[in-house]
């Protein structure tokens, strides 16, 4: 029997002059990195542990490194209030690249099913940022570093996840994971802005305020709520957008269990969420977003039913006057009136750069016009001409050639997933889900016009990762099938 007190422990070699003193000199160190970094240096040195672990399952599961990124998809714009001086946003194209590294040195080894990725959505995401680098040599571009920064949510982001999701997260459960993911972090999204609406910002978003956030996150005293979002207008895109996804999958569960709970709260605090952001264009997102699911569903009366609810919706916005006192409900309204001044700014900037891009098919640069324009070249044109809606901002910067074929691509994506669920699906749980990710895709295509949302953290990767699994549905569909047909001989037997 060993004597608790005469085994060795990791901590006796403490008792040992060389290593006391050792420990000693990496604490110094430290601390005096503490010292002249800040909150930075400490930040960054208490996450080694956490990064290094993260990077070891990465290249043991790769799939892991799937969901990091759906986790700080959601909350990485955000940290860059509290924490100043780290390019947080490169963190996702790290973890991307080291997925593909954790993928080839895994091939050594193991075969890795890189044909699952030869099918037609990854050949339109090869091209889409074949044309991305194209415009490296656009005689209009001013800025190569404006074109790195701002390709990466345009084009690059969706080039490495729609291939990953083929090759790796390619499972029933996978989907599963996914959506309860996305309904877990759109739930804290919609608390975070509640706290803020209710409570009050905290010191780092008041700071954020007061350095010119205020300018458009505060109309006629009332706080537009962001949470932990890059702004308001992403907030109520993406809270919308959950609001549909979740929304339908709630109604659409059968049985009532704790799935079909989670799934209806984070529909509905979604879709308020949407509303106390202040952000009028997300409106849309529900509104074609379940306009898209009345048609999927090939049925008459939940079609008649589904355009009666959107008529009464369009006549209590724009055409009676319930609820004019409430700031939120009235905020919302100022979306269906065609007179409304900030609607009419917008024209106005979109005939002006008609005038300008007719001479520039090519458009003129990735990263030339919005917040990339203003910081890389802020005394050109388009970095003085607000585009305020995602295709106008394609329009700008990649001509009339870069947006045919944008739309192009979008619209294939959708046409053939519709196809897909109203034809070829069987399963109904699965076809309900797809049809959900179609709805909230469709409604979040729609928004983008009046609002850049769509290739911005967090709806970008989440507009990329529904393309991809509307595409594995027929495959999902069949192991489901096997699955039953399996089941049923067994049982015979």
């Amino acid at each position: 029997m060993n004597n608790d007190f005469t085994i060795a422990r990791g901590s006796d070699i403490l008792r040992k002059p060389i290593w006391f003193l050792g420990l000693l000199l990496v604490m110094l160190a430290l601390a005096y990195m503490i010292a002249q970094g800040g909150i930075v240096a400490g930040v960054g040195i208490i996450m080694i542990p956490a990064v290094l672990t993260t990077v070891s399952f990465i290249f043991k599961i790769p799939r892991v490194g799937l969901i990091v990124i759906y986790l700080l998809n959601y909350i990485i714009l955000g940290l860059s209030r509290y924490v100043k001086g780290i390019p947080f946003g490169l963190s996702i194209d790290g973890i991307l690249i080291m997925i593909y590294l954790a993928l080839f040195f895994k091939s050594f080894f193991e075969k890795v099913p890189w044909k699952n990725a030869k099918n037609d959505l990854v050949v339109l995401a090869v091209v889409w940022y074949g044309y991305a680098l194209f415009q490296l040599v656009n005689p209009e571009a001013v800025s190569r570093v404006a074109w790195f920064y701002a390709m990466r949510g345009v084009a690059f982001y969706m080039l490495l996840i729609i291939p990953i999701i083929f090759i790796v997260f390619n499972k029933r459960k996978d989907l599963d994971v996914f959506l309860k993911m996305w309904a877990v972090l759109a739930l804290l999204g919609t608390l975070k802005g509640m706290m803020q609406k209710y409570i009050g910002v905290d010191p780092w978003e008041k700071a954020w305020l007061d350095g010119g956030g205020d300018l458009t996150h505060i109309l006629f005293g009332k706080l537009r709520v962001f949470s932990f979002f890059s702004d308001a207008g992403q907030f109520g895109a993406s809270q919308g957008h959950a609001g549909v996804v979740f929304g339908i999958l709630a109604l659409n569960r059968k049985k009532w269990d704790k799935i079909k709970i989670l799934y209806g709260l984070v529909a509905v605090l979604g879709l308020y969420g949407m509303m106390i952001s202040g952000t009028r264009g997300a409106i849309a997102v529900p509104i074609m977003g379940f306009a898209l699911y009345t048609f999927l569903r090939k049925n008459v009366r939940i079609m008649i039913l589904g355009a009666l609810m959107g008529l009464s919706v369009l006549i209590f916005f724009k055409y009676t006057t319930i609820g004019s006192g409430n700031y939120t409900i009235n905020r919302m309204r100022t979306a269906f009136d065609p007179n409304d001044k900030s609607l009419q700014v917008r024209l106005e900037n979109q005939r002006k750069l008609k005038t300008y891009m007719a001479s520039r098919p090519f458009g003129g640069g990735i990263g030339s016009a919005g917040n990339w324009g203003q910081r890389f070249t802020p005394n050109t044109f388009l970095a003085n001409t607000p585009t305020d809606s995602w295709y106008v901002m394609i329009w700008a910067e990649q001509g009339i050639i870069g947006l045919t074929l944008h739309l192009f691509i979008l619209f294939y994506v959708l046409g053939k997933s519709s196809y897909l669920i109203m034809f070829k699906l069987r399963d109904d749980w699965l076809k309900a889900k797809m049809m959900a990710l179609a709805s909230g895709m469709f409604g979040i295509m729609v928004a983008s016009y009046g609002n850049g949302v769509l290739g911005q953290m967090p709806t970008g990767l989440l507009m990329y990762t529904s393309m991809a699994f509307l595409f594995l549905a027929p495959k999902l569909d069949k192991a489901i099938a096997d699955e039953k047909a399996l089941h049923e001989r067994t049982k015979t037997t």
